[in-house]
């Protein structure tokens, strides 16, 4: 067996759901008492200066068990429930996002509790699925304006993708806005180290992180699929847009990206040309 040349110093940053991850999210939209099914929820947040996509710490059998009529707010509160900021346009304290997401009297547990049934009933039978809750806050009318909840597994040919860049010498990343705990669980079955690892991660966060990375390493490469993603495409020294998840993509992340392609496979491909050439 011949022995492969390892690269020159290169790290490559994933986002993990719809690059990583097939990802199906489910939102409540509250005031509209509307179930939407296999959307986009960093796109629903970016569409309002006034609106912050947030993570909760919770366990979905957990809430599964909660009174249906209880105010959500209530059992967050009840049950200390931390949470992240996982998208926004713009900053919001920690204590601004407290006050509202523990206040509101809008969302109740049945809401949240609706989305978590939908999205395990879409994937129940996948080998590997992680689960993630949240809410999207609208600070503008003061309310949980989205229950949000979403289910992941990795796309074909993720595994052998990590696996191949390891045996090139690269480093690998992943920088996303979902729980910590539930990308160790990802970057445990993809092979990818845990302190590699970068959960509740802003778009300002992933772009600090690719600009940290510069610093250590002759290339870094940004791998995303959605407007949260942006700006640390932009910040990195190579930008590939996956198209693997289905669904509508801004013509901005179009322009931000030096290469889009259709597979996270091609990654690869695209990483072993820039290891010739550097």
């Amino acid at each position: 067996m011949v022995a492969q040349a390892r690269s020159p110093s290169i790290a490559v940053v994933f986002d993990s759901a719809g690059t990583l991850l097939r990802t199906y999210r489910v939102v409540k939209n509250i005031p509209a008492q509307q179930l939407l099914a296999d959307v986009e929820t960093t796109a629903i947040t970016a569409a309002s200066d006034d609106r912050a996509l947030i993570v909760l710490n919770v366990r979905s059998r957990d809430v599964m068990k909660a009174p249906p009529d209880l105010l959500l707010s209530e059992y967050l509160g009840t049950h200390q429930v931390s949470f992240g900021v996982s998208c926004a346009n713009r900053v919001f304290t920690h204590g601004e996002i407290a006050d509202l997401l523990y206040a509101d009297q809008a969302a109740k547990v049945s809401d949240l509790q609706e989305c978590i049934r939908e999205v395990w009933t879409r994937c129940r039978l996948e080998a590997l699925v992680v689960i993630d809750s949240g809410v999207i806050l609208n600070f503008a009318r003061g309310i949980i304006e989205f229950t949000v909840t979403s289910g992941g597994r990795p796309f074909a040919g993720a595994v052998e993708t990590i696996e191949e860049l390891h045996l090139m010498g690269v480093a690998t990343y992943i920088a996303s806005g979902d729980r910590a705990s539930k990308l160790e669980r990802i970057a445990d079955h993809l092979g990818i180290p845990r302190d590699h690892v970068h959960g509740v991660a802003t778009p300002s966060i992933k772009a600090r992180i690719v600009e940290d990375l510069k610093e250590h390493y002759n290339l870094v490469v940004m791998v995303g699929d959605g407007i949260n993603d942006l700006p640390a495409l932009e910040k990195a020294d190579v930008a590939i847009l996956t198209l693997q998840q289905r669904g509508e993509k801004p013509e901005i992340l179009y322009r931000a990206a030096d290469h889009v392609v259709p597979r996270v496979q091609d990654v690869v491909t695209i990483v072993r040309d820039l290891a010739r050439r550097n």
